[in-house]
């Protein structure tokens, strides 16, 4: 088994069709991205969309977003997401890599993410590839 990890930078229906099938391993109440949606992700100067394939097919995604404040340039991992059939081969700490070498490449402050508690492998991966607990309370305001 071949993984490799690379930008997307186009969206084709392969893609869309990943996404689909990918996105409720994710989340139970986001929808899938549209093709325009994805579009918008891949055009953007700000983010990177990282897709994961096996043997060809796409198993897995990870989008780094970078923002620039007053203390500097800083980035933001969201939506890793690997395919639980392929969960195991390593394709979440390639993915994570990816973006920490993208990361540090534009030259980034740091690399933050979350993840919930009880996605315990996801958590030990992050520790082991040297994220760190940050001592914050997150808050989140729902607009909808």
């Amino acid at each position: 088994m071949s993984v490799e990890i690379s930008r997307a930078d186009s969206v084709t229906d392969d893609l869309v069709a990943a996404f689909a099938r990918l996105i409720p391993q994710l989340s139970s109440s986001s929808p899938a991205p549209t093709a325009d949606e994805l579009s918008e992700i891949v055009d953007a100067a700000d983010s990177v969309l990282f897709v994961a394939r096996l043997d060809g097919c796409v198993v897995g995604s990870l989008t780094i977003a970078f923002y620039r404040i007053p203390t500097g340039l800083k980035a933001w991992i969201e939506d890793v997401v690997v395919d639980g059939d392929a969960r195991g081969n390593g394709i979440g700490e390639a993915l994570s890599r990816a973006a920490l070498d993208e990361a540090r490449r534009r030259g980034a402050k740091n690399v933050s993410l979350t993840s919930r508690p009880s996605r315990e492998s996801a958590n030990r991966l992050y520790r082991g590839i040297g994220f760190e607990t940050y001592d914050t309370n997150i808050y989140r305001y729902e607009l909808d």
